[in-house]
């Protein structure tokens, strides 16, 4: 599961907002705060991870902190779909 979800997330954010950068992203790339990822695409990515994984995550967990990586996002993602690893 976590390995499924963490790879959707790398594709959803390489996808979306690396098509013009020329940086290779992993797992625990800085994506706010390495600039990959600004305060508008978080949102769309939130959205994107509700709508896939029928989830609501609340703004106060949906922070830069918590999607400043692929696997902090993947952690949000498994905690708020009820998953204990």
């Amino acid at each position: 599961m976590k390995d499924d979800i963490r790879e959707v997330v790398l594709e959803y954010v390489i996808n979306e907002y690396m098509e013009d950068q020329d940086d290779e992203i992993t797992y625990d790339t800085a994506l706010i705060s390495g600039g990959y990822v600004d305060s508008f695409s978080m949102v769309s990515l939130k959205r994107f991870l509700e709508t896939k994984y029928k989830i609501s995550l609340p703004d106060n967990r949906a922070t830069p902190e918590a999607f400043d990586t692929v696997d902090r996002i993947t952690e949000l993602v498994i905690e708020f779909l009820g998953y204990k690893e």
